[in-house]
């Protein structure tokens, strides 16, 4: 692998991070990572070679966005984000008194400097996990900030609706920092588009602190844009009796790599991640789920299921990590594609990592194409080929969507899906 072209040098994002008025502790993170930047390399994709993609460059500026309309379905709880620019935040009088924290990356660090510093990219997702994280930290641009004090409990979702600025050439190097503190209960849903068809480039990070007895729930809808290639890393640590579950809906319409894990630290935390994806197009994807077993009596389940139009390429790889002393932990995995093509190109791999005696864990996985007896059967009843092939599609991924805990989340993946095989369906 080749590094990022140093034009830039550790004086040079010195001079900019001082500009931008970071603080020295950020600064410092910043050229640090910088400079681990040539020793460390690409996240790992079983059976997926994104080595000679362009990911990363040496930018870094603050460049005002030139949308001037924004629409948006939120409401309620909720920041807006485009490009670097925070369009609104609405966070309930209630909650602010109760110690939740919810505003732009930038404005916490200077506003509540401590908390920052202690949890960004030190805990979750260290800066020399790997090359695009540490180019991430290096080259930061945007984020967000979310802090729920201990005790806190929330009925209704907090939504993070981010834009990518597509209409100018800008680097997307955008970071979320969600802090749960102890016995807290609440949901977050992201949700990721692109305004404009530049091409550029995107580097999203999700970070997920859940402290003891918390209980998280995340649901992601990802709809970057055909001309953006995509990282998303999102990793959450989670403690004593604590659960985070995901829900991430990958519907970006670019080259995407994703890299989904949880680590369960201490005894007794729990993790369940579903993932769905289409591809279609060329349109290349690669997804790495993971959850670790660390503490005892500790319980991960991932459950993934894609399907794959045209020429495209999807790669999902489960892994279920149970290191030595995690006993009576358990890992279960299921990974499923369906290739709607036969110039499609699929891979379901799943892996266990198995180091403890006393434990559960099982797999499956398959990458087949559609059942023609059900396509038959289906159009034998009148129903067009699309039509037919629509509603095997929607079947084949009701295991993931009917899981889906929030209605909301769910229907809109819903309308994702159709939208997608409909465009699908008018390429050919």
């Amino acid at each position: 692998m080749d590094a990022v072209e140093q034009t830039m040098d550790a004086e040079k994002l010195t001079q900019l991070a001082e500009q931008h008025q970071e603080p020295e502790w950020l600064i410092k993170k910043r050229v640090a990572a910088f400079q681990q930047m040539e020793l460390l390399k690409y996240p790992k994709v079983l059976r997926f070679n994104y080595r000679n993609w362009q990911m990363a460059s040496n930018q870094l500026d603050w460049t005002e966005s030139n949308v001037k309309l924004v629409k948006s379905d939120l409401a309620d709880t909720h920041l807006l984000q485009l490009g670097q620019t925070t369009i609104s935040v609405n966070l309930p009088t209630k909650l602010a008194d109760q110690g939740v924290i919810l505003t732009d990356l930038f404005t916490a660090v200077n506003d509540y400097p401590e908390l920052v510093h202690q949890y960004l990219m030190t805990q979750a997702i260290p800066t020399d996990d790997n090359y695009l994280a540490s180019y991430h930290a290096a080259f930061l641009t945007s984020g967000i900030f979310l802090y729920v004090p201990a005790n806190v409990e929330m009925d209704e979702p907090i939504k993070l609706e981010i834009l990518q600025d597509s209409t100018q050439t800008s680097d997307f190097n955008t970071h979320t920092l969600i802090v749960a503190g102890e016995n807290t209960k609440f949901s977050v849903i992201q949700q990721m588009n692109t305004v404009g068809n530049q091409d550029n480039l995107a580097n999203a990070l999700v970070e997920v602190i859940a402290k003891e007895n918390s209980h998280v729930s995340i649901s992601a809808l990802d709809q970057l844009g055909e001309n953006t290639r995509s990282y998303l890393q999102r990793r959450a640590s989670v403690a004593r009796n604590a659960t985070v579950n995901w829900s991430i809906g990958m519907m970006n319409e670019g080259d995407t790599v994703g890299n989904f894990e949880t680590t369960l630290s201490e005894d007794g935390a729990q993790a369940n991640a579903k993932v769905v994806a289409i591809t279609k197009g060329n349109q290349r994807v690669g997804i790495n789920t993971g959850i670790k077993n660390v503490g005892k009596h500790t319980a991960g389940d991932i459950l993934q299921r894609g399907v794959i139009l045209d020429q495209s390429q999807l790669v999902f790889n489960g892994i279920g990590d149970i290191i030595h002393g995690a006993a009576g932990s358990e890992s279960e995995q299921e990974n499923r594609i369906l290739m709607m093509s036969n110039e499609a190109h699929g891979n379901a791999n799943p892996i266990l990592l198995i180091d403890e005696n006393d434990v559960l864990a099982g797999h499956a996985a398959s990458v087949g194409q559609v059942d023609q007896t059900q396509l038959y059967y289906l159009m034998s009843r009148g129903l067009s080929q699309a039509t037919a092939e629509h509603l095997v599609i929607r079947g084949f991924l009701g295991a993931v969507l009917t899981a889906i805990p929030s209605k909301v989340v769910r229907q809109k993946l819903i309308s994702i899906i159709e939208r997608k095989l409909a465009d699908g369906h008018e390429d050919k």
